[in-house]
């Protein structure tokens, strides 16, 4: 008997059309959760409207905007959370680093302040997965850049904060898939909602 679990997807392409690649991906690994048992929320960034933090009293001490309520509440919620995102410049969309920096906030994500702001990490507790496409091969970028900007995003974001364990999915040359190629990735990604993993 499989154990029921809570999942937030969150859909960092900055383009909310449903024709992109990264939709498709997140539906398919949604529809695998939900035929798991599986409980699913999901969030897509393009559709939302927020402002960058532009200070770091506006990090520490400003309010968070309405428009990202319900995320926070979502990543409060979830037991295990699935971001998709394209690489853009070799790194996440800035939509999606600004949405990081809008929820991850001092008493939600890090500890509060104190003689020890890092020892407490409230997000513990949940496991993580990165799905990231790109045009180039996924080997040149996990060898040859040593996936740099995922590994600094499952490093100093979610596994500062708590989460572990966290797995990749690098999805490369997404132009020359082709529609067999598709079918397959977006079928792994299927298997992998059934398993929340």
């Amino acid at each position: 008997m499989t154990t029921s679990h809570r999942i937030l997807l969150i859909e960092g392409h900055p383009d909310a059309s449903v024709e992109r690649l990264n939709h498709a991906l997140a539906e398919a690994y949604a529809d695998g959760a939900r035929a798991g048992g599986h409980e699913v929320r999901r969030i897509a960034l393009g559709a939302l409207d927020f402002p960058v933090l532009k200070t770091a009293e506006a990090w520490h001490h400003g309010t968070l905007p309405p428009a990202l309520q319900s995320a926070q509440d979502g990543i409060a919620w979830a037991q295990h959370v699935v971001i998709f995102f394209p690489l853009w410049l070799g790194d996440m969309p800035a939509l999606l680093k600004a949405f990081l920096e809008q929820v991850a906030r001092p008493g939600f994500a890090v500890g509060p302040e104190g003689p020890k702001p890092f020892g407490h990490k409230p997000l513990s507790g949940r496991s993580a997965r990165v799905v990231v496409t790109m045009g180039m091969p996924a080997l040149a970028y996990r060898w040859y850049f040593r996936a740099h900007s995922v590994k600094s995003l499952e490093r100093n974001i979610l596994g500062f904060v708590g989460f572990a364990p966290i797995h990749e999915t690098l999805i490369g040359s997404v132009e020359s898939l082709g529609p067999a190629g598709v079918d397959r990735w977006l079928g792994k990604l299927r298997k992998l909602g059934v398993q929340a993993a």
